[in-house]
């Protein structure tokens, strides 16, 4: 297992969020406004909640009414937090819902009516240090709690154009990150961005710095020079290779020993698969024993 150390840089302090306990919703009481809260669970709908709480129903339509070019409220993802304002009278005063980690959706009773609006979720940051020497791969030395597989994947694809994190990784490489770890009351939500890296493959060092050039962010190395190449090492972030290029492969069906030119990445239906190097697409179909095939032309033959 890896070892990873983690020291807080500087906190900038900002929020304006609460976090809501996924318990079972509650309800808060004051002397002119009550507040209902909960989490969204698996099947729940909105008319649920309100059939639960004996809201009026009419405004439940009028809330999908404000809502409906922003964001519809008959899709509500499970433990999304949400939480209700009532008056005294128990009609809506305001209605929010965790659309995802980065927006929620805001719906205010106005004198005009009910108004929709979407709302960035202000996180506090906090840059942080991690670091770890690989023992099986790059996932497992991360973790997969507390986002270590996003934070992997990003850190593949900051050194995709140098390292094939399938086929090049070794035991006892070393990684060093100063990444962003975004924050709600001091709750960790998740990381952002990779400020700088450093990663050792096979004695060999290589190091990124994020720099942002008219509003477009990109990594940079020591020297200044794109980390961007002509041709990525691997189209498929450390993946299972299922079979390599090789002259004389046993045909898995034919069972004949065949010629095999190429290399067969395994992964989870809906991976995301990256070209080599920018190209003209020149044929994209299905094309026999191929299958769903792309063939793109690159430059210089």
């Amino acid at each position: 297992m890896a070892s990873i150390l983690a020291i807080v840089v500087f906190l900038t302090l900002r929020s304006d969020l609460s976090i809501i306990s996924k318990e079972t919703p509650e309800m808060t009481i004051s002397s002119e406004y009550h507040e209902i809260s909960g989490h969204i669970h698996k099947g729940e709908t909105l008319f649920d909640i309100f059939k639960k709480y004996k809201l009026d129903v009419k405004d439940l339509f009028k809330l999908r009414e404000a809502s409906a070019d922003i964001h519809r409220l008959r899709y509500l993802n499970p433990n999304q937090p949400y939480k209700i304002i009532l008056d005294n009278y128990d009609q809506i005063n305001s209605f929010k819902y965790w659309i995802n980690d980065e927006t929620i959706l805001h719906i205010m009773n106005t004198e005009a009516g009910f108004f929709a609006e979407k709302i960035s979720i202000a996180y506090e940051k906090k840059i942080e240090y991690i670091e770890g020497t690989i023992q099986t791969n790059l996932v497992s030395a991360l973790g997969k709690e507390k986002g270590g597989l996003l934070l992997a994947l990003q850190l593949s694809d900051i050194f995709s154009w140098d390292i094939d994190f399938t086929t090049d990784i070794r035991n006892y490489d070393i990684f060093r990150i100063a990444v962003e770890g975004l924050y709600v009351d001091g709750i960790f939500k998740k990381y952002g961005e990779i400020v700088s890296a450093e990663f050792v493959n096979n004695g060999e060092r290589f190091r990124a710095y994020r720099y942002e050039i008219n509003g477009e962010a990109d990594y940079y190395n020591e020297k200044g020079k794109s980390l961007r190449k002509a041709f990525l090492k691997a189209p498929l972030s450390f993946r299972r290779i299922s079979s390599t290029f090789t002259k004389g492969r046993m045909h898995p069906i034919l069972k004949v020993y065949r010629p095999h030119h190429g290399l067969d990445y395994s992964a989870p239906e809906g991976t995301p698969v990256s070209a080599s190097g920018s190209g003209i697409i020149v044929f994209c179909g299905y094309k026999g024993h191929y299958g769903k095939l792309v063939t793109i032309r690159h430059q210089n033959g």
